[in-house]
């Protein structure tokens, strides 16, 4: 893949399968790492520099990366997402559509990120109850993030949580349990303060 919107230092495998409108930074490497099936890119992608995309990631139209942004093997991005600069998307995580996710944020591997979802710069999510055992790997504990939720700069979520539907995690909170649809959690471990819902 070479073109004006390809810059030449780029380093795109020669199976990727991508839309005619693509827009490549300097340096960027594309489906050469890892194991599996060619990269898929949708129209209006922007990957800038120093991005890297594993083999078998799946992104729909207008994607959009920051710089140094990484996302592994058997991720399936939606459309019109934007994954912030230094984020590191870890293999066969699920992203939405319309998802925001700021800089520097780690979002593991069994993530599922639903639709119009907001992660907020510094985020940490977590899949291992119990890290560093033989056994570890093989119970790996997948966070999902419903449709519309809002998780603030540098909180932390533990393995296997669930946060509800439209539910907003405050800066900093540690997450150790499910937040229920539309609820407002804070501190460490999070707590409810306030249900959105109230509001209606």
């Amino acid at each position: 893949m070479t073109g004006p919107s390809v810059h030449p230092t780029a380093l795109i495998a020669a199976d990727t399968r991508s839309a005619d409108v693509l827009t490549v930074g300097a340096f960027v490497v594309v489906g050469v790492d890892g194991d599996g099936a060619p990269v898929t890119l949708g129209a209006g992608t922007v990957l800038r520099s120093h991005t890297v995309l594993y083999r078998g990631v799946r992104a729909g139209n207008g994607l959009m990366t920051g710089h140094g942004t990484l996302i592994r093997e058997g991720t399936v991005v939606g459309d019109d997402v934007s994954v912030g600069s230094h984020t590191v998307l870890e293999h066969h995580v699920t992203v939405g559509d319309r998802v925001r996710i700021h800089s520097s944020a780690f979002i593991p591997e069994l993530t599922v990120l639903e639709d119009d979802v907001w992660i907020g710069p510094g985020v940490r999510i977590t899949n291992a109850r119990y890290p560093n055992r033989a056994d570890t790997k093989a119970n790996l504990e997948g966070v999902t993030i419903a449709r519309g939720a809002v998780v603030g700069a540098g909180a932390v979520l533990l393995p296997g949580v669930r946060i509800g539907a439209g539910a907003t995690v405050g800066a900093g909170a540690v997450v150790v349990r499910d937040v229920t649809d539309g609820a407002v959690v804070v501190g460490n471990p999070a707590a409810p303060t306030v249900d959105r819902r109230d509001d209606r």
